[in-house]
């Protein structure tokens, strides 16, 4: 599999100059399967420039949305292919009993917040539950499963062959608690994420920040590398940075990530932090920058 990272922020786009390195566009990632099938994780600000990039032969565009917070659907409105007829959009999220994919969605893609109504997209659009059992898109295999996060949340994992995936962006994996001591089945995502060859994953918080925000759903950098190394991930994407962290303030989280995986026996090499235009490919084994 290989992966593109379109937008790695969090909550809110953070252009400017101090965020020019790891970027300032709200949740996308960009899967590519085996055989080619694109798989689009989010729709944040950066599914934006992932449109304008896409080839024009292209036309099936399945969207795994993880929850319908404003910077995982933000995108959805500015994503070109939505406005060429030709187009077909699968889109994927969690179910509600308040109502539908679609009616919650055109919440957001409706007057007055939008000019466009939804049934106004000229391509072909169908919305979807995301199954409670695993289904297939392409050669991969899918499966979603609830999450600790405000509103209904879900993590998704992809195994296409031998590689796996697993994508859990907003994440509390114990609520304010030591996550080192909990029981697995007490520790949100765990049988999702567990011994996946790489795990896309919330960093949201420096532990300084972490106790004014307990319940928000989202990770201090040292609960997110609990969780990995518990979950034995093979590798690791670092991801949803705070709006408020500077590309500094990153490179900061970044080095203490490393000196904690080596603190704790681990090659610190196998993490990454996300960088918005980042290409990396996923194999059995390890994670690697495609070339160039």
């Amino acid at each position: 599999m290989k992966v593109k990272v379109w937008g790695a922020r969090g909550s809110v786009p953070a252009p400017g100059p101090e965020t020019m390195r790891y970027g300032g566009n709200t949740s996308c990632l960009q899967v590519t399967l085996s055989d080619g099938t694109p798989l689009i994780l989010d729709a944040g600000t950066g599914i934006r420039t992932l449109g304008l990039a896409c080839p024009a032969p292209m036309n099936q565009f399945p969207i795994l949305l993880t929850h319908l917070h404003l910077d995982h659907i933000q995108g959805l409105l500015f994503f070109a292919p939505s406005f060429q007829p030709e187009n077909n959009l699968t889109i994927w999220g969690p179910s509600a009993g308040e109502a539908s994919l679609e009616d919650r969605i055109a919440r957001y893609i409706s007057a007055p917040l939008s000019p466009v109504e939804v049934r106004e997209l000229p391509c072909h659009v169908s919305f979807r539950d995301s199954p409670t059992t695993e289904w297939e898109i392409g050669p991969a295999r899918i499966q979603a499963a609830s999450v600790t996060h405000r509103g209904p949340t879900l993590g998704y994992r992809i195994t296409d062959g031998d590689e796996s995936l697993c994508y859990i962006p907003d994440h509390e994996p114990v609520l304010g608690g030591p996550l080192d001591e909990c029981d697995p089945e007490w520790i949100s995502g765990f049988e999702l994420a567990q011994g996946v060859d790489l795990l896309v994953h919330d960093c949201q918080y420096r532990d300084e920040e972490y106790p004014t925000h307990v319940g928000w759903g989202h990770s201090s950098i040292t609960d997110a590398l609990h969780f990995c190394r518990r979950v034995e991930a093979r590798n690791v994407l670092l991801f949803h940075h705070d709006p408020l962290h500077s590309d500094e303030m990153l490179d900061a989280v970044g080095e203490l990530a490393a000196e904690y995986w080596s603190d704790h026996g681990g090659d610190p090499s196998v993490l990454t932090m996300a960088v918005e235009g980042a290409e990396l490919e996923v194999t059995g084994a390890a994670l690697s920058p495609r070339p160039g």
